[in-house]
């Protein structure tokens, strides 16, 4: 194997683990890139889910109980959970793959009954009361989701329409019966707010990234490697194959050949040097021998 070939087979093993370890951590950074957007994307949505409920229940909720109609009939516009759900239904028809969900065990609407990958964190929050927000990662028929879950607990406003059917509003009897969502716990988790985000677009673009980065760095490899070549072949390659010749033609009998130009102070530099005295040495010798 030639010298060049050897060269180009240490530089290939060196730039190819190097270029490994790089991609292997640029797709780590870039997968985690995409779900932290994921994840700020979850959490601006649960703030502006907090910040309706929050609206309804200190703004808007005392406007509609002073309205005469409330005492006859349920208005679901004074529950927190409504106005949240139902702003975000508007959301879901532009952002289809958005959801906001406030699941529960027991819920008085049965649209807001758990399912069950929802009952399994209701569930973990309830064991986990100190913990405040919970994310994970789900399959959905649209690829994979980001979900971020805070819990709900039964608070005094809660306990008004939830404690028992008797000394619930008969507004909303009359509006969803009697047989559920009643006997909440004070302060216990009751439900959670689910938020689900889609990760399959900033997935899909770190993925396109890093396939981009694998190209510049096969491309940056070949042309480092073909750029070396050139500058090993004529500060190395060629000096050398100059003494080889002039060697060679030494050997076959050629007693005073030119002397090899030696050019600046390296290895290189010194081993032509050496060689030229070689030369005239070898010439010396040979004439006082004839």
């Amino acid at each position: 194997m030639k010298l060049l070939a050897k060269f180009n087979l240490i530089l290939l093993v060196l730039f190819g683990t190097a270029g490994l370890i790089i991609s292997q951590l640029a797709s780590i950074f870039l997968i985690r890139n995409a779900r932290r957007e994921v994840t700020q994307e979850a959490e601006l949505m649960m703030a502006s889910a907090r910040s309706v409920r929050d609206y309804t229940a200190e703004d808007l909720r005392p406007l509609l109980e002073q309205n005469p109609e409330h005492k006859t009939k349920f208005l679901p516009e004074t529950v927190p959970a409504f106005g949240a759900i139902h702003t975000f239904n508007r959301l879901k028809q532009k952002y289809p793959d958005y959801s906001y969900r406030e699941a529960s065990l027991n819920p008085t609407n049965p649209e807001d009954r758990a399912t069950d990958w929802e009952a399994d964190i209701i569930a973990y929050l309830r064991d986990h009361p100190a913990l405040k927000e919970l994310t994970g990662d789900r399959e959905t028929p649209t690829g994979p989701a980001l979900y971020l879950a805070s819990p709900l607990r039964a608070d005094d406003k809660c306990m008004e329409c939830h404690s028992r059917p008797a000394v619930a509003p008969k507004a909303m009897i009359a509006s969803y019966g009697s047989d559920r969502g009643f006997s909440w716990k004070p302060g216990s988790v009751v439900a959670a707010q689910i938020v689900t985000v889609p990760m399959a677009v900033p997935l899909g673009i770190a993925k396109q990234a890093f396939h981009r980065l694998l190209v510049y760095l096969v491309v940056a490899l070949l042309a480092i490697i073909a750029a070396l070549d050139v500058g090993v072949s004529f500060i190395v390659i060629r000096p050398l194959r100059l003494v080889s010749d002039a060697a060679d033609r030494a050997s076959r009998g050629e007693i005073t050949p030119a002397p090899l130009s030696v050019k600046g102070n390296d290895e290189i530099a010194a081993m032509t040097a050496s060689f030229n005295r070689m030369q005239v040495s070898l010439a010396k010798a040979l004439k006082l021998l004839g």
